[in-house]
């Protein structure tokens, strides 16, 4: 049902509040936060998610030519920070948005401002990070001779962060077993596609959270 809120149309109370209330991960990206209606929508199910208890996890996925205003591209994005569980960024987004060249000091930047337990940065061809507590986890990407580029990754790579068991205790070697796994999933061999073709079952990436 659409409700007029002012000069804009917002979904709410339609959203499916009873599938998201039941939900145990919650991930949104600000994709959904451009402009309205799905900006208030995708706050109202964030909302609806966290009241229930869901583990929240963002992916900025910043698209420069999406938005009118980077300020508030920014300023979305910082929102996102402020509520997420995990975040999984880019290594193009943690420059740009703490204004720091080195990753780690921008990643660190973002857990002392907002907190998130656990952070997973990607870098494309130089593989993948992992920030959770004290622990820093880094694997190399998955490269073969056909790979074309990595376009995409974060798609596949958002899998990794679907970790409602034992999301509280996870310890080096099962962040860094799960990583490993992960990784061959960042890999791009098509040349006329951005989607990877070799993706784990959903058994399989359980195993790694047998903590």
């Amino acid at each position: 049902m659409l409700n007029k809120l002012g000069h804009h149309t917002a979904f709410l109370g339609k959203v499916g509040d009873d599938i998201i209330a039941d939900a145990k991960i919650f991930h949104f990206g600000t994709l959904s936060m451009t402009n309205e209606p799905v900006r208030s929508a995708t706050r109202h199910a964030i909302k609806v998610a966290k009241e229930n208890g869901a583990i929240l996890s963002f992916d900025p996925n910043i698209r420069e030519s999406l938005w009118k205003d980077m300020e508030d591209a920014g300023a979305q994005m910082a929102y996102g920070l402020s509520i997420c569980d995990i975040l999984k960024i880019s290594d193009n987004e943690i420059q740009w948005f703490s204004r720091k060249e080195d990753y780690t000091e921008g990643i660190h930047m973002l857990q002392q401002t907002y907190q998130i337990p656990l952070i997973l940065l990607s870098m494309g061809k130089d593989g993948s990070r992992a920030y959770y507590k004290d622990m820093l986890v880094e694997v190399p990407a998955f490269l073969q001779k056909n790979t074309i580029e990595t376009t995409g990754a974060g798609d596949t790579f958002r899998t990794l962060k679907i970790i409602s068991k034992g999301f509280h205790k996870l310890r080096k070697n099962v962040l860094e077993l799960c990583m490993e796994s992960y990784n061959p999933s960042l890999t791009v061999v098509r040349k006329k596609s951005l989607y990877p073709l070799c993706l784990l079952g959903c058994s399989d990436f359980c195993r790694c959270f047998e903590v």
